[in-house]
């Protein structure tokens, strides 16, 4: 018995530490087929990155989230990285069935430590097991997060942690009884009832057991370990490696999710001067190996968990996209035109083979099929022979860059801005897209606003505040001096023209007023900040308004005492804080919530008159996830008389998009239902009177959606869609004194 454990043990060991040592030479060979990132992007500040990644992993920062499955996780985790010690002590037993392990192995804190660790292990893939069979796919269909999820390897996988788990504490009750220990002890606090069950038996029993039950745990060990080395796409078992540096490469080494800003568009590494591109640029991608190499370790890294997908309002609504399904799309694609790819495969922008016939010789056909495959393409029929494309035009352009993949992803995953890099070559090169954000895309070049309208027209609201109020709006350069200045409002396209959203920009112009603060505006010097069109993939286009309205910012705030500007619009906001430094633009940016939450706290604005209802917030995206504004929206509600706030199910980190983000304002919903009609599904379930937000583009959404309930009688006729702006005006702003009648 002991010779044949010892020889099963040794040789499965020793298949599985080569195979393993074969496989992450190829996931090596792999992940560098990516481009280059621009220098010192990744490596930045070591100490950084090193606490995010201690962080992350011992502290499962991002795992906890989700309550009791961050608990049973980090249970899994913490007993799989500590299986090595218990390893070593498996394998000193068949040789020696009273072998611990040297220095430590007598020691009581370390037995317990083991004691603790088979259960926790074993308790935590418990817990999760069950997690997954109440969500299997083929009950709750799209509501399963692991829809889509290769199934098979996580009960593979699930079995083997069970398995180990049960025998490092079936090996302890065989030790003690061993050792014949007849009590409860710290050292047994766990496996002591095991040790009574096996005291009876004799020595001899006693020892061929415990080498059964080492042999049981080596073996499953390293058949797991064979198992995952002949699969490299096996991503479920592959994270517990590849998380790691994925998360210590993560975009931000402080920590923060790769949200707010995209990247400027590279090519081999270096940004891409679109004044004097090179002439071998490469824009966007077109093909796997054009991803770079931290792309290329994204798809490797992925678990198949599904939390993106859960959080994901495209496939929440019917829609093709799901963020696991496209990473995992791009990790297949690209394992199985890998050979091709190492054998110096490739094409130019032409199409043509650079490739020998020599070097392709020896690449399977599989490979070299897979190599013809377009990234980007419908899926052909079967019996054509051709293999369709990667991802769907359909799953690309459903995508609204709201954010809630990235905010979720336990490895930090970068699903946007490998989302807007196939978009970026879509738009610039191929010229495909949909077709009404061409009309988006011509107003954006002519006229400098999405909508097309005359230059004169983003002064009517002035106007027309001036008509009902009397308060002028002066033009910063024209009205006021830079130096008298303590705020530059930017206004927006949608607050400038828009009907609804000149609503929340007049009331904030008000209350500004009210506070004494002194604003300005640009008037006709604002154009639209290329949010739309960088989203959308357009980035040249993006490019050009940025950099006229960096021109524009630097120049009228040159005597300004500080660079300072406050926008109404998440999507100005956020671009004008975290794009327009990338384009030599640095200003200090606050969203109009936070300015007006100071101006309360100040004192400066004191909300009196009631404001009566139930009221519920919708946080928009490009405030809440992408700059993790959360708290003055509500704080401001707080402080209006007479309002009962309540929040819907989805907020916060969690929140749920209007469906205009990532250009999709512009873009037509033709698949599933329509993501702010499931927003406001969820709100009316509340049965608000006020549905409240802090975005143009929300409030457009969530008032269109409204509109449409109210027809069909779904929605009370009084319940309205607001921005928190204009809640506070109503409560700051006097009411009018009743003159009182005298009867004589």
């Amino acid at each position: 018995m002991q010779l044949a454990a010892i020889l099963i043990s040794l040789g499965t060991t020793a298949v599985g530490v080569a195979l393993f040592a074969r496989a992450i030479a190829k996931i090596f060979r792999f992940v560098r087929l990516g481009q280059p990132v621009p220098a010192g992007a990744r490596i930045n500040d070591p100490v950084a990155r090193t606490v995010t990644l201690v962080r992350e992993f011992l502290g499962h920062s991002r795992m906890n989230k989700w309550g009791i499955v961050g608990i049973a996780h980090w249970c899994v985790a913490v007993g799989f990285y500590a299986l090595i010690l218990t390893l070593v002590g498996a394998f000193g037993q068949l040789f020696d069935p009273d072998f611990s392990v040297p220095i430590i192995g007598d020691w009581t804190p370390y037995l317990v430590f083991q004691e603790l660790l088979g259960l926790v292990t074993f308790l935590g893939i418990a817990v999760l097991t069950v997690i997954r069979q109440l969500s299997l796919p083929n009950r709750a269909v799209r509501k399963s997060r692991f829809a889509g999820s290769n199934m098979g390897f996580a009960y593979f996988i699930e079995a083997v942690i069970l398995i180990i788990g049960v025998a490092i504490l079936t090996l302890r009750g065989l030790e003690g009884a061993q050792a014949g220990v007849n009590h409860y002890s710290a050292a047994y606090v766990v496996s002591y009832p095991l040790v009574k069950l096996f005291s009876g038996l004799s020595v001899g029993t006693l020892h061929n057991l415990l080498w059964l039950v080492a042999t049981i745990k080596i073996s499953v060990s390293f058949i797991w370990m064979i198992v995952v080395s002949l699969n490299t796409d096996m991503g479920i078992a592959w994270h517990r490696f590849l998380g790691f540096p994925n998360i210590w490469f993560k975009r931000n080494a402080d920590g923060a999710v790769a949200l707010g800003a995209l990247q400027p568009m590279t090519s081999a590494g270096q940004p891409i001067d679109f004044d004097d591109p090179a002439d071998d640029a490469v824009f966007g991608v077109s093909q796997v190996e054009h991803f770079s190499w931290k792309g290329i370790l994204d798809f490797s890294t992925c678990t198949e968990c599904g939390r993106c997908q859960s959080q994901c309002p495209a496939w929440n609504t019917g829609k093709p996209l799901s963020p696991k399904l496209l990473i995992m799309s791009l990790r297949d694609h690209a394992y199985a035109k890998a050979p091709y790819l190492l054998a110096g495969g490739g094409k130019n922008a032409e199409g043509e083979e650079q490739a020998t016939a020599e070097q392709l010789a020896g690449v399977p056909a599989a490979a070299l099929a897979e190599a013809e495959r377009p990234l980007i393409g419908t899926a052909e029929a079967p019996e054509s022979g051709i293999l369709g494309g990667v991802i769907d035009p359909d799953v690309l352009w459903s995508c609204t860059t709201c954010g809630a993949c990235v905010e979720q992803c336990p490895v930090d995953i970068e699903h946007i801005d490998h989302i807007v890099d196939m978009r970026r070559y879509q738009v610039m090169i191929e010229s495909s897209f949909p077709t009404e954000a061409g009309t988006m895309l011509k107003n954006l070049e002519n006229k400098g606003n999405p909508w097309g309208m005359a230059t004169k027209a983003r002064l009517d609201w002035v106007k027309e505040l001036k008509k009902e109020t009397g308060i002028e709006v002066p033009v910063i350069g024209e009205d006021i001096e830079p130096a008298d200045v303590e705020y530059l409002y930017w206004v927006g396209c949608a607050g400038a023209l828009e009907d609804r959203a000149k609503k929340t920009t007049k009331a904030f112009a008000e209350l500004l007023h009210t506070a004494g603060v002194q604003f300005a505006i640009l008037g006709k010097g604002e154009s639209c900040t290329g949010d739309s069109a960088r989203r959308l993939g357009n980035e040249f286009l993006f490019q050009m308004l940025g950099a006229q309205n960096v021109e524009s910012l630097n120049e009228a705030l040159e005597g300004a005492p500080k660079k300072r500007i406050v926008a109404t619009c998440p999507h100005c906001f956020n671009t004008i804080a975290n794009e327009y430094p990338q384009l030599g633009g640095h200003f200090e940016v606050i969203h109009h919530t936070q300015l007006l939450q100071h101006l309360i706290d100040e004192g400066k604005l004191i909300p009196v008159n009631p404001v009566e209802g139930l009221i519920t917030y919708h946080d928009p995206c490009y405030l809440g996830r992408h700059n993790k504004v959360y708290s003055p929206p509500r704080e401001i509600m707080d402080k209006v008389p007479g309002l009962r706030q309540q929040e819907m199910h989805r907020h916060k980190e969690r929140g749920f998009c209007c469906g205009a983000g990532g250009a999709r304002m512009w873009m037509e919903e033709r698949i599933g239902k329509r993501i702010n009609v499931e927003r406001v599904d969820e709100a009316l379930s509340l049965n608000p009177d006020i549905v409240s937000t802090a975005c143009p583009f929300c409030l457009v959404m969530l008032s269109d959606s409204v509109n449409g309930k109210k027809n069909e009688g779904a929605a009370k006729e009084h319940l309205k869609v607001v921005d928190v702006a204009q809640l506070l005006l109503d409560s700051v702003k006097a009411v009018p004194a009743v003159e009182e009648t005298v009867q004589v």
